[in-house]
């Protein structure tokens, strides 16, 4: 490491690694770094200066804004909330049911999904969309487990407690209003 002292006491040390970006580009990932917190995109972090510059630019976040609310999406079903969103990664969302009530009853061509209960009780429902086997898992907050929905399969989950049901989900694209891939189609026909 190289330290160099300035005048007035002021000291300069160099870190490695060191990396070299144009002013432009640099501006675009500080917009692109504030924007995140209203669009919820996740920057690329592939890249190892878009990393550590993010982790920078994080640490100099006021203290009273650390927290930043998100849109809820609310129906008579319960809540539904997304989290992040990674053009790499997919997304991450979160969502409340309320008791006896079913989300899902759809399908996707090319979407895969991932379930867990966090806390509640439910029963996941699956059933190819060419087949009339039933697959069902039942599932608890108290007993954590993550459930894969492949492409082609209907699928949906019930609220079978007595209190709301929440579940995190991630899924590996982003939802595109324009390209839902999301087909109504009831597991229980």
């Amino acid at each position: 490491m190289l330290e160099e002292e300035f005048p007035g006491g002021a000291h300069y040390r160099e870190v490695k690694p060191v990396f070299k970006i144009n002013i432009v580009k640099l501006v675009n990932l500080l917009k692109e770094f504030k924007e995140s917190r209203k669009t919820l995109r996740l920057p690329n972090f592939n890249d190892n200066f878009v990393k550590r510059l993010y982790a920078t630019y994080m640490s100099y976040l006021p203290e009273n804004e650390f927290a930043y609310s998100v849109s809820i999406k609310s129906d008579r079903r319960g809540d539904l909330a997304e989290l992040m969103k990674s053009i790499n990664s997919g997304q991450i969302f979160i969502s409340r049911t309320r008791p006896g009530e079913i989300r899902g009853n759809h399908y996707h061509d090319s979407k895969v999904e991932k379930f867990i209960v966090i806390d509640g009780e439910a029963l996941i429902s699956f059933r190819n969309i060419i087949k009339n086997e039933i697959i069902e898992y039942y599932v608890s907050g108290r007993d954590l487990k993550i459930i894969d929905i492949p492409p082609g399969y209907t699928h949906a989950i019930k609220n079978i407690g007595h209190k709301d049901l929440i579940v995190l989900f991630w899924a590996n694209e982003i939802f595109d209003p324009e390209r839902t891939d999301t087909y109504y189609l009831e597991v229980k026909e």
